[in-house]
């Protein structure tokens, strides 16, 4: 019988099955943060047991740290607190750990795929939602709850409902100046923020197959913007060329034979889907977000639409995130001022987002009145940014970068948008507060992010 992708992955990974209920999955790689796992260690400690098996968690602290000054003392207490206590109990129960001022440090979704942690065929949790970011190896990775991070270290299984499956296929060719985020941003809108809830996603088509293993990243990192329990995409030539010759993917013999089983992974012909969803490539321009979720978004060159659902309560909470923004319907955003500029984040905070925003903004300058944070996603990305001179680029541009973390995300650390400023983000979230109380948050691509950057105002990066 032909299977998917996903099924593959998963009917390999159960452990037992419940009849008409659940079941108990292997996970492959877990990887822990400071903000979801102290709990989990605390429940470990009341039990009196150990880690079944160390060596598949690896830990690295990246919502609370700052993005400067990392080799001092962390001064917000709260965050201090948290970091100290996942470096406490990485080294109580033997787990792999990249701290801060590590060389492979930095946020968890970016790490793992460069350091070769993250591989085709695994199952892969963590307790962060943006866990989907690795399907894009062809990986089965999704978030998990602390209680269930718990579950994963004391018995490396996890007990799951099996998800519905959709498959979501973008056909043709995409435009000049269309980024992965822009996709991404384009499928929300049209699916809504709950379009997708109970399924896991398969990306396929023309234009999927197209994108970088990075630009995989930053479209499986969305997923969960629109309900998904997780997005994923079929393993291929591109993925191999970018796991080969990782610090800790296989190597000799054990390359050969896992790259037999990867060339297994991707969907059969006839396989069947819960769902089946189409768009054309061509419909995709730059996108920008206008409201307080990711599905509230258009085309960078459109209106602000009228609110579109029918019930009362919809409306209401449609007048309110307009409100909350200061826009109206029927008005562009094209030309509207803008104060910060955010580049970085799980999202987008790789190597190739760096060089499109450095490619869009060599000879020319930062605008004067954008305060812009440019954070690199590890230190790799950092290291790489300075080995190719794109640090010297944005520095002549009149920009600066700071440290890798999460930053401006999430108000979780020091770099907090203030009250009423209106910022251009990468990341992945445009909820109210979500980047400081008060903040005014656009989503957009790297190329978006940088014309707003050099012209102070929101601007079609094609049009310069």
């Amino acid at each position: 019988m032909p299977k998917t992708l996903f099924d593959k992955i998963w009917d390999a990974h159960v452990v037992s099955h419940i009849p008409d209920g659940p079941d108990l999955l292997y996970i492959d790689r877990h990887y822990c943060h400071e903000v979801t796992s102290p709990q989990a260690f605390d429940g470990l400690r009341r039990r009196g047991i150990k880690v079944m098996r160390p060596e598949r968690t690896v830990c690295s602290p990246d919502h609370n740290i700052p993005t400067r000054h990392q080799d001092l003392p962390i001064t917000d207490p709260v965050s201090r607190n948290q970091v100290d206590t996942l470096v406490r109990n990485a080294s109580e129960f033997g787990l792999t750990l990249f701290g801060l001022m590590h060389p492979k440090n930095g946020i968890t979704h970016v790490i793992g795929p460069e350091n070769g942690l993250t591989l085709p065929g695994q199952t892969l949790v963590c307790g962060d939602s943006h866990t989907s970011t690795h399907g894009a190896l062809g990986a089965l990775a999704f978030g998990i709850g602390t209680s269930e991070v718990e579950m994963v270290l004391a018995s490396q299984c996890i007990i799951q409902t099996k998800p519905l499956k959709m498959r979501i296929t973008v056909d043709g060719k995409l435009s000049s100046g269309v980024t992965a985020k822009d996709i991404a941003l384009y499928i929300i809108a049209r699916m809504t923020t709950g379009g997708a809830t109970g399924y896991f996603v398969e990306y396929a088509g023309e234009a999927i197959r197209s994108l970088s293993m990075e630009e995989r990243m930053t479209l499986c990192n969305m997923s969960i913007e629109m309900g998904a329990r997780g997005g994923m995409i079929a393993p291929d030539e591109t993925t191999f060329a970018y796991v080969k010759g990782r610090e800790f993917a296989p190597k000799g013999e054990e390359w050969d034979k896992a790259l037999a089983y990867w060339r297994t992974l991707p969907t059969d012909d006839g396989a069947v889907f819960d769902s089946e969803i189409h768009f054309n490539a061509a419909d995709i321009e730059p996108r920008i977000t206008f409201g307080t979720n990711p599905g509230m978004g258009i085309g960078i060159t459109e209106r602000i639409p009228a609110p579109q659902p029918e019930d009362e309560q919809g409306r209401i909470s449609y007048d309110k995130s307009l409100s909350y923004m200061g826009f109206r319907t029927g008005e562009y955003l094209i030309g509207t001022p803008v104060d910060y500029v955010f580049l970085g984040s799980c999202t987008n905070g790789r190597i190739e987002d760096f060089r499109a925003f450095a490619g869009y903004v060599k000879g020319k300058k930062k605008a004067p009145g954008v305060t812009a944070w440019l954070v690199p996603g590890s230190w790799s990305v950092d290291r790489q940014i300075r080995e190719e001179g794109i640090d010297i680029i944005l520095e002549e541009a009149g920009f600066e970068l700071r440290q890798p973390g999460c930053s401006a995300c999430l108000a979780m650390n020091d770099d907090k948008i203030p009250a009423g400023k209106l910022a251009v983000s990468t990341s992945n979230r445009n909820f109210e507060g979500r980047q400081g109380p008060g903040a005014r948050t656009i989503l957009a691509g790297p190329l978006v992010a940088a014309a707003a950057a050099v012209t102070g105002k929101i601007t079609d990066p094609r049009t310069l």
